[in-house]
């Protein structure tokens, strides 16, 4: 899914085939129904993982990306497991923020055990500042861009959420969205290799997690974010006192 005309509103950029639809698959679907353009860019095609191949797996993400009604799926295609912030990683990830001007990227937070999870987010943070940059990447002929704004997808349970996003009428769409990756999920029928993703429970930690989230803000279902950069809040009255809001 390429289209070089569109400009995006948000751009979701993680490791692996799967990793959008795991973390924040529930918000491209809210932002969706609110009108906004999405898309989301694997760094990797997944070929190291051990269950499916990269030809099942791209199948799997075009199908995944029509149940979250994306706009536009990318894969920059570097080897995955060894995901680095390279000059070939930086630039290539330039030349995507500057030909879909996002307006917000989702990435992992850095504070990921996963090593491709943790570049990914260096990687997407270096390439937003350097893409604002003129004199950076001369030979893509691109002009340089406004930064976006990062949102960063949290799996640390030592870091707490800056926002939860509800996404209590999305939880249905989000699972299958997961679930259009089957090959990496439990199957009865499956000879594939165990892994702890492929576990029968997997799945339903991923909904209880969502549960828990949402019962932090009083809600049926969130996802929660970290940001690093202040907040520039419009009416605080209005933030603070919204319904979903429950303090201790």
């Amino acid at each position: 899914m390429t289209n070089p005309q569109i400009e995006l509103d948000v751009l979701a950029v993680f490791s692996h085939p799967d990793d959008a639809e795991l973390s924040v698959s529930g918000t491209l679907l809210k932002l969706k129904s609110l009108g906004y353009r999405t898309a989301v860019l694997d760094m990797t095609r997944g070929e190291m993982g051990t269950r499916g191949t990269p030809e099942i797996r791209h199948d799997e993400s075009v199908e995944a990306a029509r149940i979250m009604q994306l706009d536009l799926r990318l894969n920059l295609e570097q080897p995955d497991g060894h995901v680095w912030p390279t000059e070939e990683s930086r630039t290539a990830l330039v030349r995507v923020i500057r030909a879909y001007k996002p307006k917000v990227l989702l990435t992992t937070h850095w504070d990921d055990p996963h090593p491709d999870h943790a570049n990914t987010c260096r990687i997407t943070r270096e390439a937003a500042r350097l893409a604002t940059m003129a004199r950076y990447d001369e030979k893509g002929n691109q002009n340089p861009v406004r930064m976006p704004a990062i949102m960063h997808s949290l799996f640390s349970r030592q870091v707490v959420p800056s926002f939860i996003v509800d996404v209590s009428d999305f939880v249905e769409p989000k699972m299958a969205a997961i679930k259009a990756h089957k090959s990496q999920f439990y199957r009865s029928e499956s000879n594939e290799p165990v892994t702890r993703i492929s576990e029968p429970g997997f799945l339903d930690q991923i909904e209880y997690r969502m549960r828990y989230f949402g019962s932090l803000i009083g809600v049926t279902a969130g996802e929660p974010f970290y940001v690093r950069e202040a907040l520039n809040v419009a009416d605080p009255l209005a933030l603070l006192t919204r319904p979903m809001n429950i303090y201790s």
